[in-house]
């Protein structure tokens, strides 16, 4: 099968990985309501087709806090993407510093920042916040030593939402020997993933906080790690915190209501990702597209706004563009890319949203993504 869409590549990952780890990157929590939201929405959206204008020129560029992204997208920080491909963050970070692109890396990826930094550019860096400030402080200056430009503060996962496909697949709800032989049984079924990945993709740890986790060292454990060691107390005056340590620009992801984003910026926050955890966590809320128009009002002079969520097309971006995003960060589909073909892979899905996203301008008569508006929408 020679993919031609983001769910080509779903298709071919379902393939080829384990199903422990394709049911967890494609699953949602609970009833997985907020999960279809994210892309029903976007798809509900319909925009207004335009004809005899000169579509010669096209720039998809845009800048924010001063770097240069040649299309507005973005990889989405993953967590446990080193299981899917061989090294993985790296593989992707490559994939996005060829396309011109950033790359944010998960708290919880296989791969460590200084890796990462090793083989591309710096990537943004995920913030989650641990109980231990101690090491959350030296975590904050490794991703500053290693040059991350961009701190993305992860805020809506104070504990991990109910994810059932993670407890009918094995990889949670089994500990000891049945987690050994469910998940050996379902590796031995996939023996390109046996020999990219759990052979030759070692060490298989949390990467930048594996001295964190407590107990087993295995990503398969991350899960109830989180649950245990996530900070639940922490509120807008962390904000003040992080900054003490971080002199770059912050970007708070997980924002779906106004009066957060307000807090946000009230805060000091740099930017937001208006996001859901990609329908992952409280099933139920409103899809991350439903969102963005009511808190691009309410601060989208300040700030800068990006949109996270059900993103599966160059269609989609210049939708979220057109409600108020300045840049759209994808999640499942870089992982689903990398999965089915590893870092080659991801660089075609980046070079398949660039092409829709090509066709979606001229078809509107969009010269340039930074003017991008309300008026290439079909509103009736």
């Amino acid at each position: 099968m020679r993919a031609a869409s983001v769910g080509d590549y779903r298709e071919l990952a379902r393939r080829r990985l384990p199903k422990v780890l394709f049911e967890y990157i494609d699953g949602g929590s609970y009833a997985e309501v907020t999960l279809g939201r994210n892309v029903a929405d976007l798809e509900a959206i319909a925009l207004r087709q335009r004809v005899m204008k000169d579509m010669t020129e096209l720039d998809m560029s845009t800048e924010v806090f001063g770097q240069p992204f040649s299309m507005p997208v973005g990889l989405a920080p993953v967590g446990m993407a080193g299981m899917y491909a061989r090294r993985g963050e790296v593989q992707a970070a490559r994939a996005a510093a060829a396309a011109g692109v950033p790359f944010c890396l998960s708290t919880v990826g296989v791969c460590t920042v200084e890796e990462v930094t090793r083989a591309a550019p710096a990537p943004w860096f995920q913030l989650y916040m641990l109980k231990d400030r101690g090491y959350m402080k030296s975590l904050l200056e490794r991703a500053k030593a290693a040059g991350s430009p961009v701190l993305v503060f992860t805020v809506d996962l104070p504990t991990p939402g109910a994810r059932y496909r993670d407890v009918r697949s094995g990889f949670s709800g089994l500990s000891g020997l049945p987690q050994f032989l469910n998940q050996t049984k379902d590796g031995l079924a996939h023996p390109g993933w046996l020999w990219d990945v759990y052979l030759n993709g070692r060490p298989h740890t949390l990467g930048s906080v594996a001295d964190a986790v407590q107990g087993s060292k295995r990503v398969t454990d991350f899960l109830s790690w989180m649950a245990k060691n996530f900070d639940r107390s922490v509120t807008w005056a962390d904000l003040d915190w992080v900054r003490q340590i971080w002199d770059g620009p912050i970007v708070v992801k997980g924002v779906l209501d106004v009066e957060d984003a307000r807090a946000a910026r009230a805060a000091g926050a740099d930017g937001l990702v208006v996001s859901n955890h990609g329908g992952r966590q409280l099933d139920g809320v409103r899809s991350s597209i439903s969102a963005l128009p009511r808190i691009a009002d309410a601060v989208g002079g300040e700030m800068e706004l990006f949109l996270d969520g059900g993103i599966r097309s160059g269609l989609d971006v210049l939708k979220a563009l057109s409600l108020g995003a300045r840049a759209c960060f994808v999640g499942r589909a870089w992982a689903w890319a990398l999965g089915a073909g590893g870092e080659a892979a991801v660089a075609r899905m980046l070079q398949t949203l660039r092409a829709e996203l090509a066709v979606a301008m001229i078809l509107t008569g969009c010269t340039s993504i930074r003017q991008a508006g309300p008026e290439l929408l079909d509103r009736d």
